[in-house]
């Protein structure tokens, strides 16, 4: 090697050096799919499972338990009987046919707003961890300073492209206003797009009051700013707390998931196709309720899936029927052409460990190749959700950041320049010193910052550091680091106001609030 090519390596080194010393926290773009997507079934059986879906909808019905559902439904025409909806399918093809196939989110940053729906793709923290596995690796009950550790990685970590809601339960604040202090936790630590919410009617209605002071009234009903979650009692049940939530949601015109809660082999037949065919038909059920509310509010087609394990009755992720499921709803959702949520990482190991990582990364891939909108749960799962860690938060990220990448697809922009060096270099040669290699090292390239890829002797000298503890020294650092999103004085005075009165009506209680 000639003293000029050492010389153009070792600037190289130098400038990989400084890059990494140089963090980028910028927020990546929604995820713009470039890869074909993984369709199992043909068009005869996505045929067979919407004929399935509509025949349980017509010939089993949906157990609607809510008073003012039934009412809307009666208004519209459906088959009540007691509180058991029997829906036509051409009533319910009709409904679904004005839900927006795409959209776009806006943030209290423009910077941060992200086209929806499609073939664009959001990735979204896990949320409802009753434990934390801290700095400090240690399982205890979280708290609300917990949350907005949570809630600052979220800002910090490019490949979030939201702050979700109660990433952890905060302990430390009673249950019947913890919704205020969840919500302004997401406004105040970040300028990204969040999540609302839905533990009861009124508090969604209070999220959403508080979106209205940050966005504006008017802005709202035609700019969704934040996302609901309507979770369905699978078998064919939708119950008055979650239906009410979403009633105040479509009345703000925003965004709401609708997902039933799928455990496959327990509350769903012991199969793939049929889990996917019910599935299907509660999914329906709910998105076109929310057109029977307004006509025109965004929905997505949402689900919770895991099997069951026949030996235990515990929770299984990562299996090979959940990535099938997941590609199959993709086809399914894609057929009605409305935007779909998944789960992303899941797992149920009890430590960050391999279990952990193996179970996430089956789900991610599959998650990816079925072209889920709304991919949720992206950070920190663990223990089947019992806690979020704060070291799988960060190399979860990182993971969504090379799907990112991967998903993407090929870059051709450079394509002729980088042939190019090939001549230049020659039979025998190497490219580390060549000027399109020195352009291009930064992103020709991921380079994983929470894997080690050094030889065991730079890592034994390195002090033998494993991935558990180099996560958690990146997330004290991003902590250390952060620096908060200004909020505008007028807007977070009139946020802590709202909150102040909202706290003096509504006693302390631990029990949700429902009345008040």
């Amino acid at each position: 090697m000639s003293i000029a090519a050492v010389g153009s390596v070792r600037r190289g080194r130098g400038a990989r050096r400084a890059l990494r010393q140089t963090r980028d926290v910028k927020m990546l773009p929604a995820l713009k799919r470039g890869i074909p997507l993984m369709e199992p079934m043909d068009a005869e059986q996505v045929e067979k499972i919407d004929n399935a879906s509509m025949a349980i909808l017509e010939d089993v019905g949906v157990v609607f338990r809510d008073p003012i559902a039934l009412e809307d439904w009666k208004r519209v025409g459906a088959d009540v009987r007691g509180e058991t909806v029997h829906l036509d399918r051409a009533l319910v093809r009709e409904l679904i046919a004005t839900i927006p196939s795409s959209f776009t989110y806006h943030a209290r940053n423009p910077a941060n707003n992200l086209p929806f729906g499609n073939d664009h793709s959001i990735f979204v923290p896990m949320t409802g961890a009753p434990f934390v596995r801290g700095l400090d690796d240690v399982r205890r009950n979280p708290t609300l300073e917990d949350l907005a550790n949570f809630h600052k990685l979220s800002h910090m970590l490019p490949a979030m492209h939201s702050t979700a809601h109660h990433i952890v339960e905060p302990y430390d604040h009673p249950i019947s206003q913890r919704h205020l202090r969840i919500t302004y936790s997401s406004m105040k630590h970040s300028d990204k797009t969040f999540m609302g919410m839905t533990t009861s009617p009124k508090n969604a209605e209070d999220v959403l009051e508080m979106c209205a002071i940050l966005f504006g009234r008017e802005f709202m009903e035609t700019h969704p700013v934040v996302t609901g979650n309507c979770n369905g009692n699978s078998p064919l049940v939708w119950d008055e707390t979650m239906l009410g939530a979403l009633r105040a949601f479509a009345k703000y015109n925003q965004p709401i998931l609708c997902s039933p809660f799928v455990l496959g082999g327990a509350n769903t037949p012991a199969g793939v196709a049929p889990t996917v065919a019910q599935l299907n038909a509660e999914a329906l059920s709910a998105l076109a309720y929310t057109q029977v509310v307004r006509k025109g509010t965004p929905a997505i087609y949402g689900h919770y899936l895991a099997t069951v394990s026949m030996k235990s009755g515990a929770p299984m992720a990562g299996t090979p029927e959940i990535s099938l499921m997941n590609m199959m709803i993709g086809q399914m959702a894609r057929h009605y052409d409305v935007p779909w949520r998944t789960s992303n990482t899941l797992g149920g190991s009890k430590t960050f460990d391999a279990q952990a990582g193996y179970e996430s990364a089956t789900t991610l891939m599959a998650v990816m190749m079925s072209g889920a909108n709304y991919v949720w749960h992206s950070a920190g799962w663990n223990e089947a959700g019992m806690h979020c860690s704060m070291a799988k938060f960060v190399v979860d990220a990182e993971q969504c950041a090379m799907a990112h990448r991967m998903a993407s697809g090929i870059k051709w922009d450079d394509f002729d320049v980088a042939l190019g060096a090939v001549r230049d270099v020659g039979p025998g040669g190497h490219y580390l010193g060549h000027p399109h290699t020195l352009e291009n090292f930064q992103e020709a390239f991921f380079m994983p910052e929470m894997f080690d890829n050094n030889s065991i002797e730079q890592w034994q000298a390195d002090g033998s550091v494993e991935i558990n503890e180099r996560a958690t020294t990146r997330a004290r650092d991003l902590l250390n680091e952060y620096v908060e999103p200004t909020l505008d004085a007028g807007v977070n005075d009139a946020l802590l106001d709202y909150i102040a009165r909202r706290e003096r009506d509504i006693p302390a209680a631990d029990a949700l609030n429902q009345d008040l």
